[in-house]
């Protein structure tokens, strides 16, 4: 069992979630990075970008910033980001130091 190294509060929708006794849950490791990953993304205005672009070339590049911006955290191993097409949606996956890869809707 690997130790916690990283926790935060759960968020889904720009909501904190609560449990039943309406307490914060709590997400630790590579769950806390992947949600990391997606607030970094939405801050930066790619994922906004990214929907509303209709041209494969500009997609291609607005894919290869939000790869990027992935990368840059330090806790993710530069170089495995990647972004896949499935059913017309994005799966961003990467890996990271201490817990494997992790995956991401966009």
């Amino acid at each position: 069992m690997n130790d916690i190294i990283y926790k935060d509060l759960l968020i889904i929708g720009n909501d904190i979630i609560l449990d039943d006794g309406r307490n914060p849950l709590i997400v630790t490791n590579e769950a806390c990075i992947a949600q990391d990953v997606v607030h970094a993304i939405l801050e930066s205005g790619l994922a906004v970008t990214l929907v509303a672009e209709r041209s494969p070339t500009i997609i291609r590049d607005i894919e290869h910033q939000i790869i990027m911006l992935t990368e840059s955290d330090l806790r993710i191993i530069p170089g495995t980001g990647a972004i896949t097409s499935v059913n017309e949606q994005r799966l961003l996956t990467a890996s990271t130091y201490e817990f494997g890869e992790f995956e991401v809707w966009l």
